[in-house]
């Protein structure tokens, strides 16, 4: 639904993505000279989704009123004056100083933008809401703003983290049986499909950085990442490339998804400057060419026959969503040389050495759907929806009562 991704592919440099395809003069240009090019375009999606729905739910990005960003800004205050919304502002309580955040952001904004905000939200708060007074109270005295909300601290919500916010704590009862270790490399991707992980009974999720975390991982996961050669060079000066090798050499299972698959294979070739050569892992012996055009699609498969570790998914449907450049094969030259890897998937979708225990896909969304987390756990996790309808329950049970629906019904 977000017209616009940008794409880091270094500290300084990132890639600018337009309903959902790389728009390379947007990326070359300077960060404040992508405005006036992209909001026509968000403006259209925006006015498309407002004549569509009875409701549009819309999530600004950071603080509505960074003096150095405002003018350029084409996530917050300028997108809720296209849309006239009913605005909320959120601060995170449990940093501290709360109040003086709310008030500072609203005395910022312009006067048109002041009178969006219909109420503050005090979020992530812990102890008894009954100190704050009379702090909500002067805050509406000083803004005319009411604060219709306290919501308490609430870890174990179920909602995915967004990439590069990780959390270790898991929902998972009972003894651990598996440990499941995601490389969480600088640019890592796609990081919502691991949340079901959290959920599956006897299942520990782990993000790991060092080589030493590693230790004691039933399964090392590779998961997307938004620049794979430099992700790749990031392993390799941690040392987890040689601690991920002696993970599989030991016979411990390993995935690679996506740009993890194509980091798994023998090498990365890159000849129109999409993302950048180097050698791969060697766990795979497969090679990946990345190429101009760009695969975005929903996508169905199969898994075909599968040995070791991953035999439970043999014949297992499922559903997900590719988004890559690359294209991954065979490596002839070691094919010839009798190491062969198994396509398991139509189309290279996915790729399985002959031990069994290295397994590579194209296809985000595994952990997200219910067949395959029913072959390899035997278990069935909340879906998403079920995780908004709590989610729901706990906003109607902390909210003024009424009062997000008077928003939604005034006209």
């Amino acid at each position: 639904m977000n017209p616009l991704l940008l794409k880091p592919e270094k500290d300084t440099q990132s890639q600018v993505i337009l309903m959902g395809q790389v728009d390379a003069g947007l990326s070359r240009l300077p960060w404040r000279g992508r405005s006036a090019s992209v909001w026509p375009v968000i403006a259209r999606a925006l006015d498309e989704l407002l004549a569509e729905n009875d409701v549009v739910v819309i999530e600004g990005a950071g603080s509505p009123a960074e003096i150095n960003l405002k003018a350029s800004d084409i996530v917050n205050m300028r997108v809720a004056l296209h849309a006239q919304a009913k605005c909320l502002l959120v601060t995170d309580i449990d940093r501290g100083g709360a109040f003086a955040h709310l008030y500072g952001t609203w005395m910022m904004l312009d006067a048109a933008e002041r009178a969006l905000i219909s109420g503050f939200v005090l979020n992530k708060f812990r102890g008894d809401a009954t100190l704050l007074a009379p702090g909500p109270q002067m805050l509406q005295d000083l803004t005319g703003v009411p604060t219709v909300a306290t919501l308490p601290m609430w870890w174990q919500h179920g909602l995915p983290e967004e990439d590069g916010v990780f959390d270790d704590r898991s929902r998972a009862v009972g003894a651990v049986t598996t440990t499941v270790a995601v490389v969480a490399y600088p640019r890592i991707s796609n990081l919502d499909e691991f949340q079901p992980l959290k959920n599956v009974p006897g299942v520990r999720l782990k993000w790991v950085r060092s080589p030493g975390e590693l230790a004691g991982a039933d399964w090392v996961v590779l998961p997307g990442s938004k620049h794979t050669s430099g992700d790749l060079a990031w392993l390799r000066t941690q040392g987890l490339d040689r601690a991920i090798a002696f993970h599989a050499e030991q016979g411990g299972a390993v995935l690679g998804i996506c740009g993890g698959l194509q980091m798994l294979g023998e090498a990365l070739i890159d000849p129109h400057g999409i993302d950048g050569n180097a050698p791969g892992l060697g766990l795979l012996p497969v090679v990946t060419v990345f190429e101009e055009d760009k695969t975005v699609q929903r996508r169905q498969a199969c898994f075909g026959e599968l040995g070791g570790a991953w035999t439970a998914l043999s014949g297992v449907a499922m559903q997900g969503y590719e988004i890559h450049h690359g294209q991954t094969a065979q490596h002839p030259a070691l094919a010839a040389a009798g190491d062969t890897a198994h396509a398991v998937m139509a189309d290279g979708l996915a790729w399985q050495n002959i031990r069994g225990n290295v397994l590579g896909l194209y296809l985000h969304g595994m952990f997200e759907d219910p067949a395959v987390l029913q072959a390899l756990f035997g278990a069935t996790v909340p879906t998403l929806d079920a995780v908004f309808d709590g989610l729901a329950d706990y906003i109607e049970q902390h909210f003024a009562p009424g009062f997000l629906m008077s928003l939604v019904e005034a006209p």
